[in-house]
């Protein structure tokens, strides 16, 4: 027996669509920014080889800012940035703003306790051989930090897609804006339950992926 769609099934197409877009550029912007941020407060912490207390709490307040701020207060908080920099404040493009802007502060943290775990003794000998400081970094700490950081990656991944759905009531589009415009406000049970489960199998999938790319860079 063929299943009947309330909706298009167009729609739930365009909408997976939209929400991969959302994840797969912000997420981008997150990892480009959240390393250096990363890398920036490990070194000037107390016991790196920059250290500088004045950028380490600067840095880490910042940080730490965004990170305590919900997604829907920022996202609403963003809202004339968001206008200035996507020229909307509705739709993919305009949720791109503030999920690249709530994730970097997530994932530098989560990169963050990655690079901390480097065997400070691979440092030393870097340190000894007369290695530069941009080479201890490229060479000592991102190799050695590289699973974790794909294992605090791939939970931005499920983040940024827990975010994303939540950016459809400000009608950012993608899955949760189908959810709560056909789904909650027309009480459309059949749209919640496929959207639902899409998610959940988006979420699967993200981190199926991102736990077998993280052990196969751990045992290679």
């Amino acid at each position: 027996m063929s299943l009947t769609l309330s909706i298009p099934f167009e729609r739930y197409t365009q909408a997976l669509a939209d929400t991969l877009m959302m994840v797969g550029v912000s997420a981008s912007i997150a990892f480009i920014a959240g390393i250096p941020l990363a890398v920036l407060l490990i070194v000037t912490a107390p016991g790196g080889f920059l250290v500088s207390p004045r950028i380490h709490r600067a840095v880490g307040s910042v940080v730490n800012g965004f990170r305590a701020t919900p997604f829907i207060v920022l996202l609403v908080a963003l809202i004339p940035f968001t206008r200035l920099v996507a020229g909307t404040t509705i739709g993919v493009w305009a949720a791109i703003v503030p999920l690249a802007i709530s994730a970097t502060p997530f994932f530098a943290r989560i990169a963050e306790v990655s690079l901390r775990e480097v065997d400070p003794g691979l440092i030393e000998a870097a340190q000894a051989m007369g290695c530069r400081k941009w080479q201890i970094v490229r060479h000592v700490l991102l190799p050695e930090a590289l699973p974790g950081i794909v294992g605090g990656f791939t939970i931005t991944l499920v983040a940024l897609i827990s975010s994303s759905a939540m950016a459809g009531a400000v009608g950012a589009g993608g899955l949760g804006d189908l959810a709560i415009r056909y789904g909650y406000q027309r009480f459309d049970t059949q749209v919640m339950v496929l959207v639902i489960a899409a998610l959940i199998v988006l979420v699967s999938l993200v981190q199926l992926g991102g736990d077998r790319w993280a052990r196969w860079l751990r045992d290679r």
